[in-house]
């Protein structure tokens, strides 16, 4: 790999106009191939094989209007007075009118008049490009219902994919947060400027892959937001790690070349394998079983693979043009010195090895303690009822829950093959359903046109996120003879939420056993590579508590502008998992590399733990800064699935930096002290060497100069 990485920072700042240039003609070419092959973002929420999707087929194929999509309108006047029937007949022939409008329902009346529900039928399923995040057809049709006063709030399937889109302010929270943190680290504009630069740049070329993506596959439009929000964390430390090496081997007196060359066979190594973890634990999103994750992770994998190629080759080639500009102009008149004592960092590391028995088990003791709500996390994919009252879903969703019922907002469908029962026991299936005290307003069978099926609605005595909905659809399912589905979006919910919650355990499988196989072939330790495994898991598992104790149990939820406590969605488990995991790896690589280098050359086990924190705890804490600023940024979005997310990666990283990296990791290698580096004969033999080229001129002895300036502590 140096014999790679070394050259190629060698000619890119040596040469770095042509290197831009090559670059530029790179990005336009992705640009390009995303503008002749590249297409917008489509979902795809079907789940094939679970008996929610079959009632759905069944639907669409004998009773199009049901098994499509659908938008509910809500009419309510404040005054509590009934609203007219005049603009009730008026609003539903505009709605009819609408493209791929095939019925619209006979209007529902609340028993006092105020409240009236309209739903509205499509031919095409809600993830069809015409529809999907396209509801400016429906507030046309009520815009004239608005203006005589009366409140019309759009909610249900259709609506909730165009309310409370991402509005970008997560990513420039970010973005300023982190100029403001490297101004402060670096004291120079230019170098605080530089990874910013980079990371958009590869964010750019990333932007346009995942173009090309949407033209070959459906990709659901929450993916670039994921993508974004990993690549703008992932590409500022990556950048950042690199021209940290880069400017110390400047200040030591290093010509930019050199020391560029320096850095990338050393910080440029890690880079690339930093991010092929993180590249591994997205694609492990492949298998979770639906075809939504497995467009998150090729998504974000692209975006994670732009901003690494971008960081290796528009590092050195910035550094090559801005030369001694990268440091501070206190430095850069030789008026700072190294102080020949002990960093901070250093003394830190010391302490905890002075006693890491004791640190150790305080440590897992806090982060087992955040980990602990999660023997009570309950998931569910979403509700109506998540977003605020600002957002035009939660509002419909509460004036139907108040007017009908807690269950009138999802509706369950039963879908009878009539090819499979006959009337008699559809009817016996409808006083069955009608005995039940948990349902009410189930309808009498309506019969498709074709004679296919009967479909039968019914709705829940409570929310469709309370705790016994799955219990519900359970018990439902076991009441259903052969031949009769039950549809309806609790169903469909509930089978999401049981096909992630087995495949989780897969993707965590792979997950873990390639991250320890890469570990392995990287540190060519066993103990290393299963030390960072455990402690990633609790990184993951504590930040899982902290979700659960915020959202499910209402802790400081306030704070986040949410008006009600929650389930987890059972999207966030897995998405989740797979980011933080590969996340954690970064760091852990990081200070692995700098423990394992001192280690190499001096062979004290202990001492290079407490000098290799010293090396690497500067750029880590602002790096984990930085990317919990990201990841935070974007709880100031309104979707609250969004919130959920940033608050959880950010809150993770915050933990990974600090418990982890400060003191879990430098106590347990302290304790383990040279069995960190045991490896069996067999398995040396085995395992490939990523460093069998030997060492190079970056590798050996580094630069011996008190003057080296204290740019990162």
């Amino acid at each position: 790999m140096n014999r790679i990485l070394g050259p190629m920072a060698r000619l890119s700042a040596a040469h770095p106009w042509r290197t831009l240039l090559l670059w530029l003609v790179g990005a336009a070419a992705a640009f390009s191939l995303a503008a002749a092959v590249g297409g917008p973002a489509q979902e795809d929420w079907d789940a094939p094989g679970t008996p929610a999707q079959r009632g759905v087929d069944l639907l669409r194929e004998h009773l199009p209007e049901a098994g499509n999509a659908s938008a509910q309108v809500v009419v309510h006047d404040r005054g509590q007075a009934p609203v007219p029937g005049r603009e009730v007949a008026a609003l539903a022939t505009r709605l009819a009118a609408m493209p791929h409008v095939l019925a619209v329902d006979p209007p529902r009346v609340s028993a006092d008049g105020a409240t009236v529900l309209l739903t509205v039928r499509y031919d095409v399923p809600v993830t069809h490009r015409d529809l999907m995040g396209h509801a400016e057809p429906l507030e046309d049709a009520v815009a004239a219902t608005r203006a005589t006063g009366l409140q019309a709030a759009l909610g249900g399937e259709l609506p909730a994919t165009a309310q409370a889109e991402v509005k970008g302010t997560g990513e420039m929270i970010g973005i300023l947060g982190a100029l403001v943190i490297l101004l402060l680290m670096f004291g120079s504009v230019v170098a605080a400027g530089l990874p910013v630069l980079v990371a958009v740049a590869g964010l750019a070329v990333g932007g346009a892959g995942i173009t090309v993506l949407c033209g070959l596959m459906s990709v659901s439009p929450s993916a670039p937001m994921v993508a974004s929000m990993v690549g703008l964390g992932v590409g500022i430390d990556y950048a950042l790690l690199l021209l940290t090496r880069t400017r110390y081997h400047l200040a030591a007196g290093l010509g930019v070349v050199d020391a560029v060359e320096r850095a990338a066979v050393t910080a440029g190594r890690s880079v690339v394998l930093a991010g092929a973890t993180v590249l591994v634990s997205l694609l492990g999103l492949r298998l979770a079983g639906l075809a939504t994750y497995s467009a998150f992770g090729l998504a974000t994998a692209l975006t994670v693979l732009a901003v690494v190629v971008s960081t290796l080759v528009l590092v050195p080639a910035l550094c090559g043009l801005l030369h001694r500009r990268l440091l501070p102009r206190r430095v850069r008149r030789g008026g700072v010195t190294r102080s020949k004592g002990p960093s901070r960092s250093q003394r830190w590391a010391e302490r905890v090895a002075a006693r890491p028995l004791a640190w150790a088990l305080a440590a897992v003791t806090v982060m087992l303690l955040l980990a602990a709500p999660v023997l009570e996390m309950r998931t569910w994919p979403q509700s109506g009822s998540d977003d605020p009252t600002s957002v035009q879903g939660r509002q419909a969703y509460d004036l139907l829950s108040e007017a009908f019922g807690p269950g009138a907002p999802t509706p369950y469908v039963v879908v009878a093959d009539r090819s499979r029962l006959g009337d008699a026991e559809v009817a016996d299936l409808v006083a069955d359903l009608r005995a039940r005290d948990d349902l009410v307003e189930v309808s009498d069978p309506v019969v498709s046109p074709d004679g296919g099926v009967a479909v039968v609605g019914a709705e829940s005595t409570f929310a469709d996120n309370d705790a016994r909905t799955p219990d519900q659809v359970a018990s439902l399912r076991e009441l259903l003879p052969d031949g009769a589905e039950l549809a309806g979006s609790n169903a469909l919910f509930a089978d999401f939420s049981s096909v992630l919650g087995e495949k989780i355990w897969l993707v965590i499988g792979f997950v873990v056993s390639v991250s320890a196989l890469m570990l392995m072939l990287m540190f060519r330790s066993p103990v290393v590579a299963l030390k960072a495994v455990v402690m990633n898991l609790l990184s993951v598992g504590a930040a899982y508590g902290v979700v659960t104790a915020t959202f499910q149990w209402g802790w400081g939820l306030e704070l986040l502008g949410v008006d009600h406590t929650l389930p987890m969605s059972s999207w966030m488990p897995i998405l989740m998992f797979a980011i933080l995991f590969g996340l954690s790896m970064d760091y852990e690589v990081f200070l692995l590399a700098a423990i394992r280098e001192d280690y190499e050359r001096t062979g004290d086990a202990r001492g290079s733990v407490a000098r290799g924190l010293a090396a690497t705890s500067g750029v880590i804490t602002a790096a984990a800064a930085i990317m919990v600023l990201v990841f935070l940024g974007f709880t100031s979005e309104t979707a609250t699935l969004v919130k959920m997310l940033g608050f959880g990666l950010g809150v993770a990283i915050l933990l990974d930096a600090t418990v982890v990296r400060l003191v879990l990791v430098p106590a347990t290698m302290t304790l383990l002290g040279e069995r960190n580096w045991w490896t069996p004969a067999w398995l040396d033999r085995l395992l490939p060497r990523l460093q069998g080229e030997g060492p190079t001129g970056a590798e050996e002895e580094p630069v011996k100069d008190e003057r080296v300036p204290l740019l990162v502590e």
